[in-house]
């Protein structure tokens, strides 16, 4: 099984908690069907946005099951998950309320990316209140989503910038807990 990111620009299709849970809902039933799974759905707090981790055999039963239910799909690619234990992410025990997105440099290869994970988030004890909880970094190594936990949006700035690393766009999502 692998791990496909989906994006999805909701483009007005969901305007609260309700109707977003509602829709998670209808995935969920048809996405089972299909011997696939939601591992983690994030929503931009403002509902424009939303962010699908599933887990499938193939990328296709993904695609062909949220087009079939009306979910425009902005991007779908094969990730891998950083930093925390997909068993641990399927609990859904952690609270996250910050996105970023880092559009990651032409040439950085997977292992140079991990090294330098490695060696950069020790400094994230220098921002104690924001709490890292794991990252999906695209199989082809275009992208990365960081999620976090952080009173707001500067002092996630202030934790990127104490690990080195880039921001291309930062999200508040609805807290799921």
């Amino acid at each position: 099984m692998a791990l496909y990111l989906v994006e999805s620009i909701l483009n007005g299709a969901v305007k609260d908690k309700e109707s977003f849970e509602k829709k998670v809902s209808d995935i969920q039933e048809v996405i089972s069907k299909k011997n696939a799974s939601i591992i983690e759905i994030q929503v931009s707090k403002d509902f424009s946005r939303a962010f699908f981790i599933f887990e499938s055999e193939e990328r296709n039963t993904v695609n062909d099951s949220l087009r079939e239910l009306g979910v425009p799909i902005t991007l779908i690619k094969p990730v891998r998950l950083v930093g925390q234990d997909l068993e641990e992410v399927k609990k859904q025990n952690d609270a996250v309320n910050y996105l970023v997105e880092w559009n990651l440099p032409e040439n950085l290869t997977m292992d140079q990316y991990l090294e330098r994970k490695k060696t950069n988030s020790v400094h994230y004890a220098e921002v104690p209140e924001v709490s890292f909880a794991r990252t999906y970094v695209c199989e082809d190594m275009t992208k990365c989503l960081c999620f976090y936990d952080a009173p707001d949006e500067k002092t996630v700035k202030k934790a990127r910038e104490a690990v080195k690393a880039p921001i291309d766009t930062i999200t508040e999502i609805l807290p799921q807990k």
